[in-house]
């Protein structure tokens, strides 16, 4: 087909096509440009609701370890003050057995001698058995070992006393047993504890 058109209209032609083709595109780039725009609003607005999400997230978790670490530092706390006390208190228990037989050596009554001694399970309280030469000397033991003067025991009492043959010692120079019960003096100086209170 032939096309007789003067070459300005042609031209005209022409123009107009490349020009319809470049609205196209113009408004391709345009509508590209708007979609990028929505895509990194939305992308940043989600970054950012995530960042303050994972924000919140390690204040809680901060929050949790600074809560649980002090609840751990104040069980240390209480373990260690539990361990002390426990300490302090067998601590004031603890008797000093090599000073308490010498002074209960010193007390004893000629003719008498100590022949054993036993912790009870009353605290602060000890058995003792002695043999003796004779009744009077029995109860003297128990006077003596009782004075105040000592400061061994607070309270000594007489649980049983046997001669000639009634549960008498086997050593026959002293026939009689006696059988003690006390209780230390709390300011006595044969507690572990009082060591420092006798300087």
């Amino acid at each position: 087909m032939l096309n007789l058109l003067p070459p300005d209209i042609k031209k005209s032609y022409k123009y107009a096509k490349q020009n319809v083709i470049l609205r196209q595109w113009i408004v391709f780039f345009v509508l590209a440009i708007f979609g990028i725009g929505v895509i990194l609003s939305y992308g940043l607005f989600t970054i950012s609701k995530n960042s303050n999400s994972y924000n919140n997230q390690i204040n809680s978790l901060n929050k949790q370890l600074a809560s649980e670490h002090l609840s751990s530092v104040k069980m240390q706390v209480v373990n260690i003050s539990n361990s002390l006390n426990l300490a302090i208190k067998v601590l004031s228990n603890e008797i000093l057995f090599s000073k308490l037989i010498q002074q209960i050596g010193a007390a004893m009554p000629s003719g008498s001698v100590l022949t054993g001694l036993n912790i009870d399970q009353i605290q602060g309280g000890i058995t003792l058995s002695a043999s003796s030469t004779d009744y009077q000397t029995a109860t003297q033991t128990q006077v003596n070992l009782s004075s105040p003067a000592n400061g061994i025991f607070s309270k000594v009492d007489i649980v049983n006393i046997s001669c000639s043959g009634q549960g008498a010692s086997s050593n026959s120079n002293y026939p009689c047993s006696i059988e003690l019960r006390a209780l230390f003096n709390t300011n006595n100086q044969f507690l572990f504890i009082n060591q420092g209170n006798t300087k």
